[in-house]
C-alpha cells in the first residue's frame, strides 16, 4: 500500500517523500508507443539515487565512502499504460529500514494525475572492504542514517 498524505501504516517508516521527474522516451517504448516494463524498473533505480542524494548520500560520496545499496528484490504493479512523451513523476520513500536492508516504495504519476505504476525495492547497506570492486559487506543501519530520511 502506497501512503501519499504523510501518515504511516502500522509498521511503516515515516519517510520523507522524493520526486524525480522523468519522461517517457521512444527507446523505452514498443512499437505500439507503449512503455517497456524495464523502464519501470530504471526509473525506480535512478529515483532511489535521487532520494539518497536528497539526504545527503550522492553516488560520489558514497564511492568515496565505499559505500553500496545493492538490490536483492523488486516488484512493479503496472496500474495503467504509459505511452511515448508522457511526463510522469516518481515519488519514492524509504518505507521500512531492517537491520542492514531497507526497501523503497516508488509511485509512478503521469502528469494529468494518473497512477502509471507503483512497486517496491528492497536493498541492502554495504560496504566495500577496499573500494568498489572488492568484496562487500552488508552494514547495520545507523539510526544517524534512518534520522536523515525521517519526516519532520
Amino acid at each position: 500500500m502506497l501512503i501519499l498524505s504523510g501518515s504511516v501504516t502500522q509498521n511503516e517508516f515515516n519517510s520523507v517523500r522524493a520526486i524525480l521527474l522523468v519522461q517517457l522516451r521512444w527507446g523505452e517504448c514498443g512499437p505500439a508507443g507503449i512503455i517497456l516494463y524495464p523502464t519501470y524498473f530504471r526509473w525506480f533505480d535512478a529515483a532511489t539515487w535521487n532520494l539518497f542524494a536528497q539526504a545527503g548520500y550522492h553516488a560520489k560520496r558514497m564511492r568515496a565512502e565505499h559505500l553500496a545499496t545493492p538490490l536483492v528484490s523488486a516488484e512493479c504493479r503496472i496500474r495503467n499504460a504509459a505511452e511515448q512523451q508522457d511526463r510522469c513523476e516518481v515519488r519514492s520513500h524509504i518505507a521500512r529500514w531492517g537491520g542492514k536492508s531497507f526497501v523503497v516504495r516508488h509511485e509512478v504519476v503521469r502528469e494529468d494525475g494518473t497512477p502509471l505504476a507503483e512497486g517496491s525495492e528492497t536493498r541492502v547497506w554495504g560496504r566495500y572492504e577496499d573500494g568498489p570492486g572488492s568484496p562487500m559487506k552488508g552494514q547495520t543501519i545507523s539510526e544517524e542514517m534512518k534520522a536523515r530520511f525521517r519526516a519532520g
